[in-house]
């Protein structure tokens, strides 16, 4: 499967249900200009998928304090979107989401993203885009594994560091920690000083 990595993030156009519970047409390109959070779920009033929503939900001010939008979408309808939402947590629902749930119901979004799995549901992608529209992370997870949202954040963390310092961000670099300079005395000064933990 080719990557999407490194390339312009595949626009669409497609109902959602808004944070309000209005549908709307959206399209990707009306975020350029912000990070978009793209995830791909597999199912409504499904089981490990309400983890992910909600979660990405309670983060969603951390999200939105580093200028990105989340997303989220899956190949059910808008209608089977709000139901889940008007349905209490306490009975399977998600609840309050306050951001976009996008209808795939062609699943041409899906398939355009390389997520579609068994050209019946989106296996559990996430896309990290940046404000010119290009893909610059994801991670497909199988039906079965839940995502790390922590990670998701990070991974934002990580690109807007590099996108104002120039630096490159080590494994697990977290906001404040040492960054490397991009060439060979960099990476072996850095080495060199880490290589002890």
């Amino acid at each position: 499967m080719e990557t999407l990595v490194t390339k312009q993030a595949p626009d669409f156009e497609a109902k959602a249900v808004m944070a309000d519970d209005s549908f709307q047409q959206i399209r990707l390109s009306d975020y350029r200009g912000k990070y978009v959070i793209l995830f791909f779920y597999p199912m409504d009033f499904t089981f490990v998928c309400p983890t992910e929503i909600i979660t990405f939900n309670k983060r969603l001010k951390e999200f939105e304090k580093r200028n990105a939008q989340v997303i989220g979408v899956s190949t059910d309808s808008e209608f089977s979107h709000l139901a889940w939402k008007k349905t209490p947590v306490e009975n399977g629902g998600i609840g309050d989401i306050r951001y976009p749930l996008v209808a795939d119901i062609t699943k041409q979004i899906s398939r355009d993203y390389g997520v579609l799995f068994g050209e019946a549901v989106a296996l559990r992608g996430l896309f990290l885009i940046d404000r010119e529209g290009i893909v610059r992370h994801c991670v497909i997870n199988d039906l079965s594994l839940g995502r790390n949202i922590d990670e998701a954040l990070r991974m934002l963390e990580a690109l807007q560091f590099v996108e104002e310092h120039g630096e490159v961000c080590p494994a697990e670099w977290r906001p404040g920690q040492e960054a490397i300079q991009p060439t060979t005395d960099g990476i072996a000064l850095y080495l060199a000083k880490h290589a002890k933990e």
